[in-house]
């Protein structure tokens, strides 16, 4: 009956460029009269997954019910950033009857549910479930981890490096955190590379979670919501690479902007885009950009050099028509050279 009595909040993780965004969007797009509240959290300072949420009009979450916390990864800064957010909102009139908390796709979810213990909010909320969003595709491709040959090169020249593999760690963390695994963008698999990327996550999630395989993100409300987990009591169930090595950095990944002009065609952006991809191994680009002769803004995201762009809402009046893409990569990357190709 206590837990009962507490706000439910879904953590939403995943990788970059799982689909957590879209999946969001989706449960705002059909809500079935829930008075829903979002806190997404992005890695970098251009607030693109927020603008795409706030895009939904739906009126079971307006746009002052979507906080975008952009100061750095949630599960670094819980004082700072997310308590006192998760605080204005339940503090509201209208408090929101379930919160989706959607993760930067660098952070770890242990770390936040361990949050909802602090005593600011124990009494207040509950972590309804944490679900993983996983894109299929990528890693049937192995975009989750490095390549074994370039690890072991890289290895071998840097004794500084922490851990074999950051991106697989993250990538693990998230799915043993997990209630619910969403295998998206199934669409884009062969039933070879399904089979695969499944038994994999099996292999790495000893205890029981469902894995639900779907299409852009589409799992209704009714699954996702009402897990009942209360998943801040129930840690130890939920094993962290990271936690025992007592450290979470992100000085693996850097992201940076770049600043787009109007483009001649709808084509031309995304071209150079997998170029950039292909020839700096960018991890994930995302943004809106101007089309010469268009009402509507285009929206471009990037996993690896599978590009996907659509016009997503009519420009506003007024509003500055500015180009920009978040870009985010590994340490190193030349971006420079990326944002000359991307910039054109």
């Amino acid at each position: 009956m206590t837990t009962l009595a507490k706000t439910p909040c879904t953590i939403v993780t995943g990788f970059l460029g799982a689909g957590k965004t879209t999946l969001v969007r989706h449960i705002i797009e059909n809500a079935d009269g829930r008075r829903l509240a979002i806190i997404v959290n992005e890695f970098g300072d251009v607030g693109i997954d927020g603008e795409i949420l706030r895009s939904c009009g739906i009126a079971d979450c307006p746009e002052d019910r979507i906080v975008e916390l952009s100061n750095g990864c949630l599960c670094c800064t819980v004082a700072d950033d997310f308590v006192p957010a998760l605080t204005g909102l339940l503090e509201r009139p209208n408090a929101p009857e379930h919160i989706v908390i959607e993760t930067s796709g660098l952070a770890l979810p242990k770390p936040l549910v361990q949050a909802f213990n602090w005593p600011a909010i124990a009494s207040r909320v509950t972590v309804d479930g944490v679900v993983a969003v996983v894109d299929g595709p990528a890693v049937a491709a192995g975009r989750f981890a490095d390549d074994p040959e370039a690890l072991a090169e890289q290895r071998a020249s840097d004794t500084s490096l922490a851990h074999d593999n950051p991106l697989e760690e993250v990538f693990e963390d998230q799915l043993l955190c997990a209630d619910l695994i969403v295998l998206n963008k199934v669409d884009m698999m062969s039933d070879a590379e399904l089979k695969a990327v499944a038994s994999d996550i099996k292999s790495r999630v000893q205890r029981a979670v469902k894995v639900v395989a779907v299409e852009n993100g589409k799992v209704s409300a009714s699954v996702l919501l009402g897990l009942l987990a209360a998943a801040e009591g129930d840690l130890s169930a939920r094993p962290s690479r990271h936690e025992a090595e007592g450290e979470h950095d992100h000085d693996d990944f850097t992201s940076f902007v770049v600043d787009v002009p109007a483009q001649p065609s709808a084509d031309a952006l995304p071209q150079r885009i997998a170029e950039a991809a292909t020839a700096h191994d960018v991890l994930r680009m995302k943004g809106f950009v101007e089309v010469a002769g268009k009402p509507m803004r285009l929206l471009v995201q990037a996993v690896g050099a599978r590009i996907q762009s659509h016009f997503d809402r009519p420009w506003r009046a007024g509003e500055p028509r500015a180009g920009r893409i978040v870009v985010i990569g590994k340490r190193g990357i030349d971006a420079a050279a990326v944002t000359a190709l991307i910039a054109g």
